[in-house]
């Protein structure tokens, strides 16, 4: 401290950090693996090294996502049409049980909690988070899935809400393989073709099901929402 001054109180230390840091350059959102050219400086950098290269087919989109969703425990399954995506949905519910689900309203999840015939908490018109909670899983939609990291993108709107993909223990999806991008910057580039300038309250990027390794580095699911996760999508 210079000699005649006054001590920094702990909120100009703060702010004086965040100054700092926000001299540093940042790519932009929606950006990764590439060059963006209106970055400029000897700061331009790429990510590539740290993600995946995926290829521009079809297959090579889901071969990458199957991998991720894999690593991440995501159980992904790939089928031919709708009436086999019904079939696998009816057969996880049988296995674990379910007695209640949760869900909003499309044609896809109407279809199939229908053929579910278990009762169903519908979040479009509002609800009671307790009986939310009671729920033995969450079916949603969603705006895209990501090959390069096995992330599922969703949106208040097409996520049912906020709390259906966060409140049941099992989070199903239920997607279309034309949803399947190559990685974020397409999904972004398909949120902003979709809403233009009126994109949604939230969006969200969910990478396996909840998990933390806070206590000694080791992985426990379901810390923080859904222990599991399932991703059904058809062609």
């Amino acid at each position: 401290m210079v000699e005649g001054t006054e001590p920094m109180s702990e909120r100009e230390r703060i702010l004086g950090r965040i100054r700092e840091a926000l001299k540093g350059r940042a790519p932009l959102p929606g950006h990764h693996g590439e060059v963006v050219e209106n970055f400029a400086g000897p700061e331009r950098e790429t990510f590539s090294q740290w993600l995946p290269a995926v290829g521009n087919t079809k297959k090579a989109k889901f071969e990458a996502f199957a991998k991720a969703s894999a690593d991440l425990k995501t159980d992904f399954r790939h089928v031919a049409d709708e009436a086999t995506m019904i079939r696998e949905l009816r057969s996880v519910a049988k296995e674990e049980g379910w007695i209640k689900v949760a869900s909003h309203h499309t044609d896809l999840t109407d279809m199939a909690c229908g053929k579910l015939g278990l009762p169903t908490l519908w979040t479009d018109g509002g609800y009671d988070v307790n009986e939310m909670e009671s729920c033995d899983v969450g079916i949603s939609v969603c705006d895209a899935l990501v090959a390069q990291t096995g992330t599922i993108v969703l949106t208040s709107r097409t996520g049912g809400g906020r709390a259906l993909s966060v409140l049941p223990p099992h989070h199903v999806v239920l997607a279309h393989s034309k949803q399947m991008v190559r990685d974020l910057p397409a999904a972004f580039a398909l949120l902003k073709e979709r809403f233009g300038d009126g994109f949604p309250s939230m969006m969200t990027l969910i990478t396996g099901p909840s998990r933390t390794g806070d206590i000694e580095r080791i992985l426990v699911l379901g810390a923080h929402g859904p222990k599991k996760l399932t991703v059904l999508c058809h062609d």
